[in-house]
């Protein structure tokens, strides 16, 4: 595994902003991940018991180690208010080093 590979982007949507935000903030005090973005007006369409729906959604692109992802995965479903919320990771193929680097610390609280 090369370093690049030792991390994630981990995707979480939510239902409004606020909900969002509690999360993002619960995981970087947690130091479960170094950076949450949360993008708003994301316009989700689903398969949801049977049917087809939809929802306005605020989704948040998180960076961490993906040794850290079932910590993650574990925080966002205590705070989640979906019943089956989207806890997604997709690995990194490659990053720049000070970046890498920056994760670690932030990760580590230097």
């Amino acid at each position: 595994m090369s370093a690049a590979n030792a991390y994630c982007v981990v995707f979480v949507t939510a239902g409004s902003r606020p909900e969002a935000r509690r999360i993002a903030r619960a995981l970087l005090e947690q130091r479960l991940v170094a950076c949450a973005n949360i993008v708003p007006g994301v316009e989700s369409h689903y398969w949801w018991k049977g049917k087809i729906d939809h929802a306005r959604e605020w989704l948040l692109v998180m960076k961490t180690r993906r040794n850290r992802f079932r910590a993650v995965e574990r925080a966002v479903k205590e705070l989640h208010s979906y019943q089956v919320p989207e806890i997604i990771a997709l690995p990194l193929v490659a990053g720049q080093a000070d970046y890498l680097q920056w994760i670690d610390d932030s990760l580590s609280g230097q």
